[in-house]
């Protein structure tokens, strides 16, 4: 062996002890033989999660229960379930009265080269390993999905669940074993192929029904089952042969197709020519304009400085000679804790260290925002004021039994619309997946995650959630109102900054009607022109401080009270 081989083979068995380098190398002679012309077209559509969504809540993300496909297969805490998907494949045996051994020989013939290209992890298995893994997955999955074909034909068709796995798998589908498997199986790390599940049923002789139908139906009683979005009157939209695996179709369910989004985005264009180039409707332009501009105190607050700027030196002369004065500096040299229990300087000691802590403050930020110039935010915080902030501002909130796409604001009545949320101990996981596996593969805009930052912007604390309970827009099925706070606060992480047009004029056009209240107006004039103004209200606070000083030191020393007590003899008639 060469010196260049044995550095190869070194650096592969530091880094991979386990690495058969002649299996490896097989392998990729195989791969490079394999000229498919259909497994070529095949795209990836099975991801891993991103690292930034995945260090969130690993939890969401990784199995707990049951492994599907070779992402999660050999994990210690899932492997335990072996034996049930041993259980689901004999049975799947049973009843196609065909020895499993050659439904693993013929998805291994057919279908090996297409499985792997649905991963977009290279896959270090051999043949027979990954299609021994995925016809036993499947065929537990398959079991497991014949639950909900029962809800959704109503008990028409008969179930026999077998002793071993009527443990995990509930037709009531209320034991803990049942919610958690049913937690794993849409969780984007845990899919495989749709196609294997379909192929395996059109060799399925028991069934009346064709494949896709059957599947179809099995697909939308999980639907139904984990959506927290409960359409009425909703008929089957989304066709199994165009969706690649489980989440991929509830995803299609879940968020608007592009017809209905090319109608918002007409819509949208329609109002954007409404809006002229400054963005606002012409109704409000005279009500903007009967505010004052936002320049003008400021102008004359500058100019004031100025003023007193530039003043005599004369002034200067005065104050710093009283300054400097023995009584003033012997005051100034006790300490802080002794000055602020005197008498007088006791009411302005807190409003003094708040405005040095405000000044200290500013100063200390200004070079972190100098140095965080450079490095801009990977995630953008949508702008808009909470669920009680908006009630306090008269708008109101009404339920729509429709999807994300019916989110809308009516700005003549103040009211925001918001699709019904079912909320459960699913919905989390269900959520922060359809969150990942759309940035996985969305080239667009990402509307579930601009969905989950919506709702995270307006729900804050358990108060906004109950507003939103009362309006009907929120079903909670957990604990408390806080549950639900904290579930929208903890999705707030997402992978990219996203815009998506309609709903971003929605938020826009609530946030133009809760600046036009005069509580928001009033909160701004004080806080920009009144707060804002530190060195008016510096210098203010300095000559008041140095008056009311002045004053203390002239009658400590000249007996003040006792000149008082005097005045009113003096005022007397003779």
């Amino acid at each position: 062996m060469d010196s260049s081989s044995w550095s190869f083979s070194t650096s592969y068995s530091l880094s991979r002890p386990d690495l058969d380098l002649s299996k490896w190398i097989n392998s990729l002679r195989k791969s490079m033989e394999d000229d498919d012309e259909e497994t070529a077209n095949t795209e990836v559509c099975i991801f891993t999660v991103p690292k930034t969504l995945l260090d969130t809540d690993p939890d969401s993300y990784i199995p707990e229960q049951v492994a599907l496909g070779p992402f999660h297969q050999w994990r210690h805490n899932v492997y335990d379930m072996q034996k049930y998907k041993l259980a689901a494949a004999r049975k799947a045996q049973s009843r196609r009265n065909i020895k499993f051994e050659r439904i693993v020989e013929v998805m291994k013939e057919n279908d090996e080269a297409r499985i792997r290209a649905c991963y977009h992890k290279f896959l270090d298995m051999d043949g027979d390993t990954l299609a021994w893994m995925m016809a036993v997955d499947m065929a537990f999955l398959l079991e497991f999905l014949q639950v909900y074909y029962m809800r959704e034909e109503g008990g028409g068709r008969s179930m026999d669940i077998g002793s071993i796995l009527s443990s995990v798998v509930d037709v009531a589908g209320k034991k803990l074993s049942h919610m958690a498997i049913l937690r794993d199986v849409v969780k984007l790390e845990n899919q495989i192929p749709l196609f294997l599940i379909k192929t395996t049923m059109e060799h399925d002789r028991t069934s009346d029904k064709p494949a896709a139908e059957t599947l179809q139906i099995m697909l939308m009683g999980l639907y139904h089952e984990l959506s927290p979005f409960q359409y009425q009157h909703q008929s089957p939209c989304v066709d199994v042969d165009d969706c690649d695996h489980l989440l991929d179709f509830l995803y299609h369910m879940t968020v608007p197709n592009d017809k209905e989004l090319g109608i918002f985005t007409d819509v949208c264009d329609q109002t954007t020519i409404d809006f002229g180039a400054t963005g606002e409707k012409d109704g409000d332009a005279g009500e903007n304009e009967s505010f004052a501009k936002p320049t003008h105190l400021k102008q004359f607050l500058d100019y004031m400085w100025k003023i007193i700027k530039n003043a005599n030196l004369g002034f200067f002369r005065l104050v710093k000679k009283i300054t400097f004065s023995r009584p003033i500096m012997l005051v100034m040299k006790l300490p802080w804790k002794i000055i602020s229990r005197l008498p007088i300087l006791k009411l302005f000691k807190e409003p003094i260290e708040n405005m040095l802590a405000n000044l200290q403050g500013e100063t200390k930020e200004k070079p972190e925002d100098e140095n965080n110039a450079s490095n801009p935010p990977l995630i953008e915080e949508i702008t808009i004021p909470s669920v009680t902030e908006m009630a306090k501002a008269g708008i109101l909130f009404s339920p729509v039994n429709g999807t994300i796409s019916d989110i809308r604001f009516n700005e003549k009545t103040s009211t925001l619309y918001l699709p019904v949320v079912h909320l459960d101990v699913n919905t989390e996981v269900y959520m922060r997946n359809l969150v990942a596996y759309e940035a996985c593969v969305a080239s667009g805009p990402l509307i579930m995650a601009r969905y989950t930052e919506l709702m995270n912007g307006i729900i804050d604390t358990k108060e906004d959630a109950k507003i939103l309970m009362d309006c009907k827009i929120v079903y909670n099925h957990l604990k408390s109102e806080k549950e639900v706070a904290d579930l929208w606060n903890g999705m707030s992480k997402c992978v990219k900054m996203t815009k998506v047009p309609f709903m971003d004029k929605v938020i826009e056009e609530v946030n133009k009607r809760y600046d036009r209240t005069w509580r928001v107006k009033l909160g701004k004039f004080m806080t920009k022109y009144v707060f804002g103004s530190w060195k008016f209200l510096t210098l203010l606070a300095a000559m008041s401080l140095l008056f009311l000083s002045t004053v203390q030191t002239f009658c400590s020393v000249y007996s003040c009270a006792r000149a008082f007590r005097q005045l009113p003899e003096l005022e007397e008639p003779q």
